[in-house]
């Protein structure tokens, strides 16, 4: 994953009140992710995706037997992993139990946020430093509150440009409307996000090559499908797993994620992505709303380092200008693209790309260069893993 966030933490606590108050308590140090499962396969496999070397783990009395066997079997499989326990810190026999069964340090529910960053801080310190996984692709989200086609519209432009460079790329399509990306370059598609999470064990080449549509340009599409479940219900281990299996296989990712409300999951996109594009135009109703979901992140301690203002439908001569807006969301401005609302519209009425209809057009250039600028940051990345399937059928 990204190296925007200092550290990635895992957790199982009694509920999503327990989580908030431990993600707000380390907001400043990384990501708390939910390990709400629960099983000793399902943690161990979520520490393998995140690189995580710190772990809370709830106890309670009802069910520390069963806690106390999972702390024991983590620390069996994962010598090196600092587990820190939760629980009512009156309750000395809790304390006990996770001593016995090798948690690093007990932590009462409701200490000070203070507190619980200074302990992580002095453990992480006596922790072993993680090395990133080169073999992952970039990843790239394209991300505001505004709900229209224009922003898968840019997306497939960008992701086409990523893919024409030689990079093997994926556009992920999780933007609100569902599914323009496909409608946009007049394709159908019978595999699905939803579907793509209900067979994360099963995501390698072969299901990749199979089962995901493929533009004329050769980028794999994977996107939204009407039926599939709200993004906020898709919890962020599961998206770390998705994740971490499709940057094996993917050079480069670029996901919008336009119109998607404030959620975990939104948030674990753009906490662990490499560049996000914060998507706006001039309308100030629209504008307070990106601002409004900017500064909430920012109070929460997000560090958002990483991200770009993408200024859509921009007319020189109406205020405010990139200026400021590049002051007013604290970001600078990656590019403007101008308005062009005819080649817009017969792009999204005629199925084809801006690059075949106005190959020449202000706005057909500023994505192609945009895409060529998120193409160079990560040329240099090592190529995926080929699975056996691909060896196969390059041998013959």
């Amino acid at each position: 994953m990204s190296q925007n966030l200092c550290q990635t933490f895992l957790a199982i606590t009694r509920n999503s009140t327990d989580l908030e108050w431990l993600q707000g308590a380390l907001a400043p140090l990384g990501q708390v992710v939910s390990a709400e499962g629960g099983s000793l396969d399902e943690l161990l496999a979520l520490v393998d995706v995140t690189l995580a070397s710190l772990v809370f783990v709830g106890l309670d009395r009802e069910h520390v037997v069963a806690q106390s066997t999972l702390i024991e079997g983590a620390l069996e499989a994962k010598p090196m992993l600092a587990i820190v326990a939760l629980g009512d810190g009156m309750d000395n026999q809790l304390v006990l139990n996770a001593m016995r069964a090798g948690a690093r340090d007990f932590v009462a529910y409701g200490s000070r946020s203070s507190e619980v960053a200074g302990l992580v801080r002095r453990l992480s310190k006596r922790l072993p430093p993680v090395a990133p996984n080169t073999h992952l692709g970039g990843l790239t989200v394209l991300y505001g509150v505004q709900t229209n086609a224009d922003g898968a519209l840019l997306a497939t432009h960008m992701a086409q440009v990523v893919q024409k460079s030689g990079q093997h790329t994926l556009l992920l399509d999780l933007g609100l409307p569902r599914g323009d990306s496909l409608a946009l370059l007049g394709l159908e598609s019978s595999f699905h996000f939803g579907d793509a999470l209900r067979h994360l064990r099963r995501l390698d080449a072969t299901l990749i090559d199979s089962a995901f549509t493929c533009s004329e340009a050769g980028m794999r599409i994977l996107a939204y499908a009407s039926n599939d479940e709200l993004l906020e219900h898709t919890s962020a281990a599961e998206l770390y797993m998705l994740l971490s299996a499709l940057r094996q296989h993917f050079q480069h990712i670029v996901v919008n994620l336009t119109g998607q409300p404030d959620s975990e999951a939104l948030r674990t996109f753009v906490s662990h992505c490499d560049k996000l594009l914060w998507y706006t135009d001039q309308n100030v109703l629209d504008c307070r709303r990106n601002l409004a979901v900017l500064n909430l992140w920012r109070e929460k301690g997000m560090k958002l380092d990483h991200a770009r203002l993408l200024v859509d439908r921009y007319l020189r001569n109406v205020a405010p200008d990139s200026d400021t807006l590049g002051k007013s969301f604290g970001m600078e401005v990656i590019a403007t693209l101008a308005y062009s609302p005819e080649v817009r519209l017969n792009a999204k009425n005629q199925g084809i790309t801006l690059f075949e209809l106005a190959p020449r057009e202000g706005l057909t250039q500023s994505l192609r260069t945009l895409g060529e600028c998120l193409a160079k940051r990560y040329e240099g990345l090592a190529k995926p893993k080929v699975g056996w399937f691909n060896r196969l059928r390059g041998a013959q």
